[in-house]
């Protein structure tokens, strides 16, 4: 895709999303045979982003403004933490644990390895540095950015079925369609509400100074690590995201 917002069967797609969507085809292209293993989650997370971009020229949510800006803060993050990667550069911890997977795990293992890192580790800042503490104050406004945000899983829902016939890895697309709606369906959605007591966590310490917020934010660096490292266990992470879930919670002060 080039230009601002380029037409498909399905709908144009917002000119700053498709800009981003741009920017992971082109990391896509670019990937050394080193890192061959990241093609399936960055090919994922492109036609994902895509969907959203269609959903907001489309005006399907309360605030598209705000969506637009909180969905390109939130992949500007992981196209920082690749191109670090690629460049040996520092990484943030759950990235870097992500991304240090053995090559030879199924293609699925590793979208569900790099996901877990972008929604628990990302997500949250990424919704904080498009919501101020005034925003924050507006239980109405709180209420509607809560709602434009669940539509997102909508929108992932509706990816459901196309990804299971995507996705592959030693599992054919009919075992994965409903391995892929388990996951958006059910665990996705409770990872990504834990996301939102992140922000106010985050947000709390945002108000209270750097040194508070720096303290919530290796809480949260520490809980997104360790939920990368589980997953990775010699063990298959299926089972494991069955038992102990998705998300993390960022505990009280």
């Amino acid at each position: 895709m080039s230009g601002p917002a380029a037409s498909r069967a399905e709908g144009p797609v917002d000119p700053d999303v498709a800009e981003v969507v741009d920017a992971l085809r082109q990391r896509v292209e670019a990937l050394p045979a080193r890192s061959a293993y990241r093609r399936t989650f960055l090919e994922v997370y492109l036609r994902t982003t895509e969907a959203v971009g269609r959903a907001v020229a489309a005006g399907g949510f309360e605030d598209p403004d705000w969506v637009r800006r909180w969905d390109v803060t939130f992949a500007g993050l992981f196209l920082a933490a690749h191109d670090a990667d690629e460049s040996g550069t520092t990484v943030p911890r759950p990235w870097r644990l992500a991304f240090a997977a053995d090559p030879a795990l199924p293609p699925l293992v590793h979208v569900l390895v790099e996901l877990n890192a972008h929604v628990n580790w990302d997500l949250p800042q990424a919704i904080l540095a498009v919501i101020d503490d005034a925003d924050l104050a507006s239980e109405p406004l709180v209420a509607s950015r809560v709602r434009d945000h669940d539509r997102i899983n909508a929108v992932l829902a509706g990816r459901t079925v196309a990804e299971g016939r995507l996705l592959n890895g030693g599992l054919g697309g009919t075992v994965m369609i409903p391995v892929n709606t388990w996951l958006t369906h059910r665990f996705l959605p409770r990872a990504r509400e834990q996301a939102w007591h992140n922000v106010l966590a985050l947000a709390e310490g945002r108000r209270q100074g750097p040194e508070a917020y720096a303290a919530r934010l290796r809480d949260l660096d520490t809980l997104a690590s360790a939920k990368v490292t589980e997953l990775l266990e010699p063990r298959w992470a299926l089972p494991r995201v069955t038992v102990r879930g998705f998300g993390v919670t960022v505990p009280p002060a």
